[in-house]
Formats: structure tokens, C-alpha cells, sequence
């Protein structure tokens, strides 16, 4: 499939609708009577016009997402008489897109054009590998999937990617899920488990996270010979936009906007600070570089924003027809305790394994479940836990899709050599639920 063409009317009208989608949110924020289904329909309709341009293992999997969220709620107002609010069956993870397409503006800071590659340097051995996962896995906390090409294109320079290589870009970048505010898998988990408590998960996901780099760097090093093999070496500059950023995000949180959620604070906070760091350059830089970045960027978001969208809409239709069905009296578990979540965890891994996207899993185990208090906390983790797994091993996750855009290797050959990793490091994270469940 040829690429998006960034000056076709088509793909500027779909990333004006992206940008629009995220403006009407910041104003939403804001306290204008702006209705969510406005924000909604803006993501939506983008989607449509560039559903063309989705891969086809993409079109397929949000289309199955999208028509048996649709079918299920027909179902449940047709054959149970449920009480369907049409206007906003669109509206399900609509925040988390519009936090999406705002991370997305951190690109603009320090580059022309958002393509240049971090500061650092290449290394090689142990110390150049474990750079490489150490690097993309802070750096891609905040700027999620764009460091892995900043990263991997830096490498490329000294020839084709190895395949440590490639598995040190995955496995450094998916598990960032583990704990990053910044990551769509927090924005959804805060959408769907809004009262979680985010320092108790990052209190237990952060050194999980650092404990999942010293298993990979241990796992490469007895596989393959990494005497040669190129690396990527920080320097201390690349890490204050991350630090930042993250400090920034904590700021507002806890002292300037407490009333306000992570996932909202990101969204309007990271495109504000890409703006200001822009405007000293002068208005017409800075109206450039928006203009550059809606025209090509942002359409070319459309399979997670596609992803997301349909995810949203199978689990509003989910929700409605299980509720129909039992009169909104039955769950999955009566508790959810550390067994359940633990065979929840393998269950969302199993089915990333086999092609699915956490977020579905996550999503239909979210309509499933009637959580208060701490167990929000646990399912969480859970979700969070279950992402950073999957979309490792799973050979249709975005980050492996991306890497077999880019650099040609295939998502069968990753999930191959991932499974020992995911294996061992799902024993960790069933430590870790068993602790927290314990802890709560």
C-alpha cells in the first residue's frame, strides 16, 4: 500500500477534523458547554475519510471492533427494550485520543521538524544494548512511539537493525506502559478505573519496568553476541524534556489543577508547551510548524485513532447488552481479587499472542466488572500490566507493526523471540499482583 499523501484534500480535511477533535476537548477542559459527542464525531469522521489508507490487518480488526459494538447494542434495544443514548455511543475513549493527538505535539519541541534524532551516542556491547532499551524506554515514556524511529534510524546509520536491536526498541518501549502517565494505555485505564490511585501504580510499575531492562539486557546477552551490535548511549540533555515534562504533569496534578485527571492535564499541557516552545522563533514559525504537523502527522496517527475509537465503541456496546441481559446485576467475578486478576492478566496476553489488541481485551473485561475503591487500583495494574506484555508479543501491536513498516522485520519473527521475555516477565508482574493485592 502506497502512503498517505500529506497534501491531498482528503488527508488535510482529516487532519483538520484531528486537530479540531483536540482543540474542542482543551475548550471542553476549559469549562465551554461543549458537548463530548462534538469531540467525538470530529475523531470520527477523520477516521472515515482516511479508513482507505489503514492496513488492511488494521481496517479488518477495527471494522470486527466497530460492527459487534453496533450489532450488540442494536441487540440490546431491539430484543430487550434497553435504552439506547445513540448521540453518544461515539464518545468511548474519545479522551484518550484527544490525549493521544496532543502528546503527539511534544515532537515539535527542539527539532525543525520533529524528525530529528535525540542527542546521544552510539556505543556497542552490553552497554550499547542496555543503552538502547534505557533509552527508549524513558525518552518514549513522553514521546511513545516517535522515539523508536528517532532511536532505530540513529542505529540504522551503522547498517540494517539487528535483530537485538529491534527487540531492545520493542521491549524498552512497551514496557514504558508499565508506569508513563504519558501513554495511551494509562489514558484509557484512568478512563475506565477513574478512581485508581496513579502513585500506588507508579510506586509498583516503575521498578517493574527497570526490572523488565535487566531481564531483557540478560536475555539478549545469552542469545546473541552483542560484542558488535550498535547501541545507544543517553546523554544527560535528552533527558530533560522527559524529566520535565513529567514533573510538569505531576505540578498541575497535585497543585495547580487537582481537580483536573492526568489524561486531561496531558492533553491540553504537552500541545501548550510544544506552542510556547515554538513561539519565540515567531507567530509564522510556529503556525508552520502546526500546519506541517496537522497535515502529516496527524493523519498518519489514523490506525490507532481508528483502534481506539472502534475499542470504545465495542465496549459501549458491550456494556449496554450485558446490561440488558441481566439487568445490570451480573459481573465476571464476584471479587476481584489477586486470582481473578491474575488469570484476567494471562487471559488479555493470551489474546494479544493470538492477534488482538490489549485495549480489547482490557476493554471487555472493564464492561465486565462493577470495581469500587482499591479494586480499581488492582484492575489497574492489571490492564497496565497486560498491555505492557502483549503489545510486546503480540505480533499486530502497533509496535511491532511499526517496526515491520520501517525496518522490515516481521510481527511473527518478534512474537518468536519474545515469548521466553514475556513469559518471564509475566511471572514478575504475578509477583507484583499478589503484592498488590496484598498491599491494598
Amino acid at each position: 500500500m502506497s502512503p498517505a499523501t500529506p497534501t491531498s484534500l482528503r488527508h488535510a480535511i482529516a487532519g483538520g477534523l484531528i486537530l479540531a477533535g483536540l482543540v474542542l476537548q482543551v475548550l471542553r477542559l476549559m469549562g465551554l458547554p461543549i458537548a463530548l459527542p462534538a469531540v467525538s464525531y470530529a475523531f470520527w469522521l477523520a477516521v472515515v475519510l482516511l479508513w482507505p489508507d489503514l492496513k488492511r490487518g488494521n481496517r479488518r480488526q477495527a471494522g470486527i471492533l466497530a460492527g459487534l459494538g453496533m450489532a450488540l447494542a442494536l441487540v440490546a434495544a431491539l430484543f430487550h427494550g434497553a435504552e439506547i443514548a445513540w448521540h453518544r455511543l461515539l464518545d468511548g475513549n474519545s479522551y484518550v485520543v484527544a490525549m493521544l493527538v496532543g502528546v503527539s505535539f511534544i515532537t515539535l519541541i527542539g527539532t525543525r521538524q520533529g524528525h530529528a534524532a535525540p542527542p546521544g551516542s552510539a556505543v556497542t556491547g552490553r552497554r550499547g544494548t542496555g543503552g538502547t532499551w534505557l533509552g527508549v524506554h524513558l525518552l518514549g515514556a513522553v514521546l511513545n512511539l516517535s522515539t523508536v524511529f528517532m532511536v532505530g534510524d540513529r542505529l540504522r546509520r551503522h547498517g540494517e537493525l539487528t535483530l537485538p536491536q529491534l527487540l531492545a526498541l520493542n521491549r524498552g518501549l512497551s514496557s514504558a506502559a508499565l508506569w508513563s502517565p504519558f501513554f495511551a494505555s494509562m489514558g484509557v485505564v484512568m478512563t475506565l478505573a477513574p478512581e485508581m490511585r496513579f502513585t500506588t501504580i507508579l510506586a509498583l510499575g516503575l521498578p517493574l519496568g527497570m526490572l523488565a531492562g535487566t531481564l531483557s539486557l540478560l536475555d539478549l546477552s545469552r542469545r546473541f553476541d552483542l560484542t558488535e551490535v550498535a547501541g545507544y548511549s543517553l546523554s544527560p540533555r535528552s533527558l530533560l524534556m522527559p524529566v520535565g515534562m513529567a514533573t510538569l504533569v505531576l505540578l498541575f496534578h497535585y497543585v495547580l489543577t487537582p481537580a483536573l485527571s492526568i489524561v486531561s492535564i496531558i492533553t491540553f499541557l504537552l500541545p501548550a508547551v510544544a506552542l510556547l516552545a515554538n513561539l519565540p522563533r515567531g507567530p509564522r514559525w510556529t503556525l508552520r510548524r502546526v500546519r506541517s504537523h496537522t497535515l502529516e502527522r496527524l493523519p498518519a496517527m489514523r490506525g490507532e485513532i481508528a483502534l481506539f475509537l472502534c475499542a470504545g465503541l465495542l465496549t459501549q456496546g458491550l456494556s449496554a447488552f450485558i446490561g440488558a441481559l441481566t439487568g445490570s446485576q451480573w459481573t465476571l467475578f464476584a471479587h476481584f481479587g489477586a486470582p481473578q486478576a491474575v488469570a484476567s492478566f494471562l487471559a488479555i496476553v493470551a489474546s494479544a499472542a493470538a492477534g488482538l489488541h490489549p485495549i480489547i481485551g482490557v476493554s471487555v473485561l472493564a464492561s465486565m466488572l462493577e470495581l469500587e475503591g482499591s479494586r480499581q487500583t488492582l484492575f489497574a495494574f492489571v490492564a497496565l500490566a497486560s498491555w505492557a506484555v502483549g503489545t510486546s508479543v503480540g505480533p499486530l501491536s502497533g509496535i511491532n507493526l511499526s517496526l515491520q513498516g520501517r525496518y522490515g522485520v516481521s510481527g511473527g519473527v518478534m512474537m518468536r523471540h519474545n515469548l521466553g521475555y514475556a513469559a518471564a516477565l509475566s511471572a514478575l508482574v504475578v509477583g507484583a499482583i499478589l503484592l498488590l493485592d496484598a498491599w491494598l
